[in-house]
């Protein structure tokens, strides 16, 4: 078993903590592994002695054994060449194929850097009715935050997208309550007033749950949880392809998690809609 299988198979039992250096760890896999301590520990927001804790609960002697083994792993070609050298070379061919070919890639790899574990733990609590869900991007990730709210609110009440005038902000702050969820989505350059949003929520008790790339938005000390998920495409804009199957898979297995209430809601606000066009006519 290697390391990414082990740390999956302990998901369920990682603390929140533990959980941001599994996608500190996972999220540049394995290279994020094999640098000194104190430098993941600073990057994932965790002390030294919370990773050496981590490793042995996924049954490792030590830091040093991890890294021996993700080493083995390098040399036994557990890495393609092109999760290698996606960054080091240009689309050759025709340049349409070339780029939804590594948009794939970035789906795939997405698979592998967010364990089922943490996926359903995060269907779990966006599924709850009684926690209010609230979201918001970045200047252009705000698009995925925008497209989850979308089709929650077609799932379940109380699923508000902030608005992008951060002066609006309060009025959601003084909305959310202990125990609501608050989905953020920041990837590089992260912006600071996001990193705040999620620190103010996170002091009222509010989960957090980040979405962001392998650099780790500031934002991660905040986060309850992480979705570390791949943006590098090697061209000169990121894509968000990865960030934006993820959160369909999200809403989707909401969607059918909850399905009796999911079509009961999806008919009432159909049965308005046509009731409303009805009367503009």
């Amino acid at each position: 078993m290697n390391i990414r299988a082990q740390i999956e198979a302990t998901s369920a039992k990682l603390t929140q903590s533990e959980r941001k250096l599994a996608a500190a760890l996972l999220s540049d896999y394995p290279y994020a592994g094999l640098i000194p301590i104190q430098e993941l520990a600073e990057r994932a927001e965790v002390s030294p002695p919370s990773i050496s804790r981590f490793v042995a609960k996924i049954g490792l002697s030590g830091y040093a054994e991890m890294q021996r083994r993700l080493l083995a792993e390098l040399r036994a070609g557990d890495q393609s060449p092109v999760d290698l050298q996606a960054n080091a070379r240009q689309i050759e061919g025709g340049y349409l194929s070339g780029f939804l070919a590594r948009a794939a890639e970035q789906v795939q790899s997405a698979g592998e850097a967010v364990t089922e574990g943490q996926f359903n733990r995060i269907v779990d609590l966006i599924s709850e009715p009684k926690r209010s869900v609230f979201a918001v991007g970045g200047r252009i990730s705000d698009t995925i935050a925008r497209h989850l709210t979308f089709h929650l609110r077609l799932s379940r009440e109380s699923a508000y997208h902030l608005p992008r005038d951060p002066e609006t902000w309060p009025e959601y702050l003084l909305r959310m309550k202990a125990g609501d969820i608050f989905f953020l989505v920041d990837f590089r350059r992260y912006q600071r007033n996001l990193c705040q949003l999620a620190e103010q929520a996170s002091k009222q008790k509010v989960q957090v749950i980040l979405m962001t790339d392998k650099g780790l938005s500031p934002a991660t000390r905040h986060a309850a949880e992480v979705l570390a998920v791949p943006i590098d495409t090697g061209t000169v804009w990121d894509s968000y392809s990865a960030a934006l199957a993820v959160t369909e898979a999200l809403v989707t297995r909401v969607a059918e998690q909850t399905w009796d209430r999911t079509r009961a809601r999806i008919e009432a606000w159909d049965a308005v809609r046509a009731k409303t066009w009805k009367d503009e006519e």
